[in-house]
């Protein structure tokens, strides 16, 4: 599934896009669309950005919807920029989002397999695995982990200004 938009800039480490590809599998490619249900392991030292939410062996054929939506206005933005700067991680930053886009995989089928959440720049320059995403016995705690103190979100800077928040 590929959605074509917009450039947006994540710039330095992640360069300018035109396009976010929604892959069926739990992460974003933004260079080429990817059908990959085994996850890479981070570093992949690959040769495209991926943003894994989880990236695991997921299966939306029967039944399950994977939705996708970009916000340029609204209350979403207001709420992302009051996130961000919230955040005592960001405190220093100034966030004001400009650009928010989601993506959500809905009830779709769940292989027991292994899984991968995190980012992964071209070539592994910078990469970051979110604790027990990697684990099959440690992945039911995605949902109360996290690098912000609010339990399942976790929250990165991909613009090159500084280390992931660990």
């Amino acid at each position: 599934m590929n959605l074509a938009q917009s450039h947006f800039r994540l710039r330095n480490r992640c360069g300018v896009y035109g396009r976010c590809n929604v892959n069926n599998n739990g992460f974003l490619t933004f260079s080429q669309s990817s059908s990959k249900f085994i996850p890479d392991s981070f570093p992949g030292f690959k040769n495209q950005d991926i943003i894994a939410g989880l990236w695991t062996d997921l299966d939306n054929r029967a039944k399950g919807q994977i939705y996708y939506r970009q916000y340029t206005s609204g209350s979403i933005l207001q709420r992302a920029t009051q996130d961000i700067n919230s955040f005592s991680n960001f405190s220093n930053l100034n966030f004001n989002a400009s650009w928010v886009f989601t993506a959500s995989w809905n009830n779709v089928a769940y292989y027991d397999k292994t899984s991968t959440a995190g980012y992964d720049t071209v070539n592994s320059s910078n990469y970051f695995v979110i604790p027990g995403s990697n684990s099959g016995s440690s992945i039911t705690k995605l949902n109360t982990s996290s690098n912000i103190n609010v339990p399942g979100r976790w929250a990165f800077r991909v613009d090159g200004e500084s280390k992931p928040i660990a």
